[in-house]
């Protein structure tokens, strides 16, 4: 919602702070409690801000390498020094329990140290000698990556500092100026973040961080001076986005309904209690607000009967509650109407034959964690991404029947296969349809470093900070002649 005028948080237009036209109330997810209120710029503000970032443009392109990394230093390290207050605040958002908010300020750390490594190693060079053919006789080539221009990074509400960090710190380490849209329900954590940035001597215009509305992001969208968009959030919004600018570079890291196949040779009791805890606890892990938390389950029906029961134990064991409670596992959803629509497809599903094996009612944004079987083909718990504490489970017969299982859905973001079996997981990654693939565990681990995005309607691209550095980047190639080489 956004209000008249108050003291609110000032907004980041190219590197200082401003006040707008109008302000924007943040509210917790927990008890609508009013957590903060955010300055929204005003349309003259967003032009400066991009004018800004495309002025500076060849300037920050040849800022050097050492000044860069030092910028990504200072934040990894300022962070590091506000970690409980930065944890307290995405909870304060959120809704996220403090045990998982603590987390992500500790990857947000890693996601800044790393981008500060890499800064530092990657030129983008390359020499290619060309005399392999008799045209090319004295002649060389050497390659180097340069920043496509300016990036505009949408960032969603679910990981409200670390996904802002998989598109800020990237895009500082090889000199492209970005403009950033956090979420309007979490911008809060993004503000703070560039208390840390205005701390480095990075050039002004290289960064501006703009909370407005979403229905104003179409505008940032079609602006040609932003070649370069990072989008996370729906696959609904990302493939409007990439189809309203096919010239651009788009990569968008979308949703998936991940599934955890546990395989007939992941058999003994102390297989199945690691399976168990680790998918009762990555189906819940952020209210299931994750695009790789686990929603699908496929198991052998060797271990079916077993693994479901030790399930539905350890989902008895998540409390769920009051995220600022370091007791707490499960949080509440971001808004009522998040949690209505997750009951909404479990009642769909149960009337179309599902059982509820785990599970109980909901009270307002908070859904308790769900375990369904017998889950029609056709219902949206099935076939849709739930971004809810809610999965399903079905028997399979054999590694065939379930990694066709995997398979057998519009996305394909990770997946994880529990199997003791070298071959299997060989097999895993050649067939499965997925942009990852996690032996022995959840779909939901992901390391900051590594790649990371999907296939199918999951998305295009990569985030992973060396990789989205290589995606804001392109292949230049000078060609040295009369070489006596």
């Amino acid at each position: 919602m956004i209000t008249a005028h108050g003291a609110a948080r000032p907004f980041w237009c190219a590197g200082r702070q401003e006040r707008g036209e109008a302000v924007l109330a943040v509210h917790s997810p927990w008890d609508d409690s009013l957590v903060g209120t955010v300055e929204v710029p005003g349309e003259e503000q967003v032009e400066r801000a991009v004018a800004a970032a495309v002025a500076v443009e060849k300037e920050f392109g040849a800022t050097p390498a050492y000044r860069r990394a030092d910028a990504l230093d200072h934040v990894a390290r300022r962070l590091t020094e506000r970690a409980e207050e930065m944890a307290q605040l995405i909870t304060a958002e959120s809704g996220k329990p403090l045990k998982w908010s603590r987390i992500e300020v500790a990857r947000a750390v890693s996601v800044f140290r790393l981008a500060a490594e890499e800064a530092r190693r990657f030129n983008g060079a390359e020499g290619q000698r060309l005399d392999t053919d008799p045209s090319g006789t004295g002649r060389l080539a050497l390659v180097r990556r340069f920043p496509k221009g300016v990036v505009l990074g949408i960032a969603p509400f679910n990981f409200p500092l670390n996904l802002v960090a998989h598109k800020v710190a990237p895009a500082i380490a090889v000199g492209a100026p970005i403009i950033l849209k956090p979420a309007p329900a979490t911008p809060l954590s993004a503000l703070v973040l560039g208390e840390l940035l205005a701390e480095t001597d990075l050039p002004a215009g290289s960064w501006s961080i703009l909370p407005v509305p979403n229905d104003r992001m179409p505008g940032l969208v079609q602006d040609e001076r932003l070649p370069v968009i990072s989008f996370t959030g729906s696959d609904a919004v990302g493939y409007s986005i990439q189809d309203s600018v096919p010239r651009k570079h788009v990569t968008l890291e979308l949703g998936g309904n991940g599934a955890a196949v546990v395989l007939a040779d992941f058999s003994s009791e102390a297989d199945l209690d690691w399976a168990a805890a680790r998918i009762a606890t990555f189906a819940n892990y952020q209210g299931g607000q994750s695009c790789i938390s686990v929603q699908r389950v496929i198991a052998d029906a060797t271990v079916y009967d077993r693994l479901v029961e030790k399930l539905a134990a350890k989902l008895g064991e998540q409390i769920a509650g009051d995220p600022h409670d370091d007791s707490v596992d499960v949080g509440p959803l971001i808004t009522e109407a998040a949690a209505q629509r997750v009951e909404s497809w479990v009642q769909e599903a149960t009337a179309g034959g599902a059982k509820v094996l785990a599970g109980g009612p909901r009270a307002g944004a908070l859904h308790p964690p769900t375990l369904l079987s017998d889950v029609p083909s056709g219902a949206r718990l099935a076939t849709e991404e739930a971004f809810g504490p809610v999965m399903t489970i079905e028997a399979v017969n054999g590694t065939d029947e379930a990694f066709a299982a995997v398979n057998d859905s519009r996305f394909g973001l990770q997946a994880g296969v529990f199997t003791h079996g070298v071959e299997t997981a060989f097999r895993a990654h050649r067939e499965l349809e997925v942009g990852g693939v996690i032996i022995g565990d959840v779909p939901s681990y992901r390391a900051d470093q590594m790649p990371y995005g999907g296939v199918k309607a999951s998305g295009v691209g990569r985030e992973g900070v060396a990789y989205a550095m290589a995606d804001y980047t392109y292949e230049r190639v000078l060609v040295l002649t009369q070489l006596n080489l």
